[in-house]
């Protein structure tokens, strides 16, 4: 008897659905040129105002607008977008409408930094070292390029000190040896924590299931396979963009459209989070309690592994809402007082203790990778060699087996990244000499050949397990005082310190969509010499048309002022007799975070519990509640509602399609918000 044919409903995926399959393809094509052109001419000049005016940033508005109206213009000529294409259309998008500085919500390309830089040397808080600002990083205040607020003016082009070093000079050579550092080290990192590791990467699969999707939207075949294929990734998204503008007009538009003719913004939903840290210090002191009503920390959480999230909650529990207490009765935090909000308690604390703590984890973390690497490498040799087994996906059959460097994915020359890094760290430590030639060089040596490459390391391997990097906070202002260097000029040098752990994330996410690893290199080709030109043009024009900050701009004018004041502290730290930095960092606590942060994971180990928990558990140390609460929430109810309705494979499918279609809706509601502000500025000084 014959057997039937089984059917699968067009709601549900199957294997042939899957990321990783296919062709890899070139996702660089002439569409990628319009793309860039789009975002570069169209969504910039918005990014920057909305940063200016309300301190927001159009986020993931310029990536999947310009991915929708593409996608919409390719199914009414009757042609298809590729998933490699939208892929690399989201990546140019995601870097041009970048935030350039984040504290300041300063959008807008490499240009970005001048216009701050202009600020400080003219702002009242930094009135007494304006005169030791170099002139290779911005023009003197009584110059004219800074009187007539013209980035055109040849004192951005030449200084007199350093001559063809001047502040344009400079952003372009930024802009081309940064390109090459994070492509090589990028590719390094994914190399080690992908391809030999085989880390998971959970919050990769997002942008490449919401590219899949936009792709198979503009399908023409109509084949039973593709209609299958389109209906049921398609309807998903589509579910998960309507929920992303529902939430996107209450968390966002409303509160900006209504911002713009009443005092008071209408915010039915709190932003950035609701603080009880004050309201509760009487039974909690010093605790860090918080809510927040952020969906996309809500949508992590489902996509996260369960131990990670439980992890990651569990440590802020026992830190920051129940261990804070407990540290402040045994006078562990010196400068706590009561009656400060969230975001001044957090700074504290940080300062007294957890900075430390942080520290020695990511001490930790660095050292349990290192011998998880040597561990893999040395699991490659015969079993009579070494005494450890190898790694489990060697001869697991339901690995892919293409997860591995091939010329079809486009692999490039290890030695080649190794020498692109390497020239372009010592072209930054030459320029860094010739800029300031008495401060160490071997410090900048250490900085660019020894702790970059370590630091990003760690932070891609947690990256790579928990979705969220490590960083290590105030390292070099630290180095620079005990350095005993008294000048400001070392502030504003080109330092080789980075972290390029998230550049990991991207080649995977080019594995997953099956684009050929060259396309990031032509995509970046091109984008250098367009966000030069858009950033230069807008930000000479927006500068020139009106001070910034200035009450045309209300957010920078709010906020600027106290950054400035922050600056000050930070760039006059290395000339105090008594640092502050120096007391924050604590050897005896960071040496014990070490030895505690070892024991952990090997207690773990032991008991069999999965290592995610450990990670999740080092990301959660000293954070305020609300960074957890929306990830646990979302965690608790994707485990036992969601998988058990939809089932485990399923549910593991459908929630990164929720989730890249929710950004797109948030995307819509900004741009509508943006497109309001614009609206509502350009029309308030006209007389009728």
């Amino acid at each position: 008897m014959k057997e039937e044919l089984e059917i699968p409903s067009a709601l549900e995926p199957s294997d042939q659905d899957a990321l990783e399959r296919g062709p890899y393809v070139d996702g660089f094509t002439g569409k990628t040129i319009l793309g860039a052109l789009f975002v570069a001419f169209i969504m910039m000049p918005g990014s920057i105002y909305l940063g200016l005016v309300a301190g927001q940033s159009l986020g993931p508005a310029a990536e999947w607008v310009t991915i929708i109206l593409f996608a919409e213009l390719s199914r009414r000529s009757f042609t298809q977008l590729k998933r490699q294409e939208i892929f690399i259309l989201f990546y140019v998008a995601s870097s041009l409408a970048a935030v350039a500085l984040a504290h300041l919500a300063l959008a807008g390309g490499p240009f970005a930094g001048t216009i701050w830089n202009q600020y400080l040397v003219q702002s009242p808080q930094t009135q007494s070292i304006a005169d030791r600002i170099p002139d290779w990083v911005v023009p003197p205040a009584g110059s004219p390029a800074i009187q007539r607020r013209n980035l055109a003016d040849p004192g951005w082009w030449w200084s007199a000190s350093r001559g063809i070093l001047s502040p344009v000079l400079l952003i372009v050579i930024g802009q081309i040896f940064g390109r090459m550092m994070w492509l090589g080290m990028g590719y390094l990192l994914f190399r080690l924590t992908s391809d030999v590791e085989r880390l998971p990467f959970p919050l990769a699969p997002i942008a490449a299931e919401g590219a899949t999707a936009l792709a198979e939207s503009t399908d023409r075949d109509e084949g039973f396979l593709a209609r299958r294929k389109k209906n049921w990734r398609w309807n998903v998204f589509s579910f998960g963009a309507c929920l992303g503008i529902v939430f996107g007009i209450v968390y966002v538009f409303l509160p900006v459209s209504t911002g713009l003719f009443m005092a008071k913004p209408i915010m039915l939903l709190p932003i950035p989070f609701i603080d009880f840290t004050n309201r509760i210090e009487g039974l909690l002191p010093a605790s860090l309690v918080s809510v927040s009503f952020d969906a996309a920390l809500f949508l992590a959480g489902m996509i996260l592994p369960f131990p990670l999230v439980m992890g990651t909650f569990a440590a802020i529990l026992l830190t920051s809402v129940f261990g804070n207490p407990i540290l402040q009765h045994l006078g562990v935090f010196k400068h706590w007082r009561p009656g400060n909000g969230l975001l001044v308690n957090q700074m504290i604390l940080s300062f007294d203790f957890w900075m430390s703590v942080s520290l020695g984890f990511a001490a930790a973390v660095a050292i349990i990778g290192l011998y998880s690497i040597v561990k893999i490498l040395l699991a490659g040799r015969k079993a009579s060699e070494v005494a450890v087994a190898p790694p489990a996906w060697v001869n697991d059959p339901g690995e892919p087996p293409y997860r591995t460097p091939s010329p079809e994915r486009g692999d490039f020359p290890v030695v080649l990244c190794i020498l692109g890094f390497v020239i372009s760290i010592s072209v930054y430590i030459w320029i860094c000499h010739l800029l300031v030639p008495d401060f160490p060089v071997w410090i900048i040596v250490v900085f660019g050949f020894i702790w970059t490459p370590i630091q990003s390391y760690v932070s891609a391997r947690l990256v790579g397990m928990t979705g969220t990097g490590i960083s290590t906070p105030f390292l070099k202002e630290t180095v620079f005082i005990l350095s005993g260097y008294k000048g400001v000029d070392i502030w504003f040098a080109p330092i080789p310190l980075a972290d390029y752990g998230g550049v990991a994330q991207r080649f995977r996410e080019l594995e997953l969509t099956r684009t050929r690893f060259v396309s990031i290199v032509k995509a970046e080709a091109l984008m250098l010499p367009i966000s030069l030109v858009s950033s230069f043009l807008f930000w000479w024009l927006f500068w020139s048309m009106n001070q910034v900050p200035s009450e045309t701009f209300p957010f920078a004018t709010r906020t600027w002022p106290v950054a400035a004041r922050q600056t000050y502290l930070i760039l006059t730290a290395n000339s105090s007799e008594q640092p502050l930095l120096l007391q924050a960092l604590k050897l005896p606590v960071i040496l014990s975070s070490l030895g505690i942060g070892m024991g952990v994971y090997m207690l773990l180990a032991l008991l069999g519990l999965p290592v995610t928990f450990f990670y999740g558990l080092i990301g959660g140390v000293g954070a305020p509640l609300h960074a957890g609460l929306p990830l646990f929430a979302g965690a608790l109810l994707g485990r036992f509602y969601f998988r058990r309705k939809f089932g485990e494979e399923k549910w593991n499918r459908y929630i990164p399609v929720v989730a890249a279609g929710f950004a797109c809706g948030m995307g819509l509601s900004g741009m509508l918000a943006v497109a309001a502000a614009i609206i509502s500025q350009c029309t308030r000084e006209l007389p009728f």
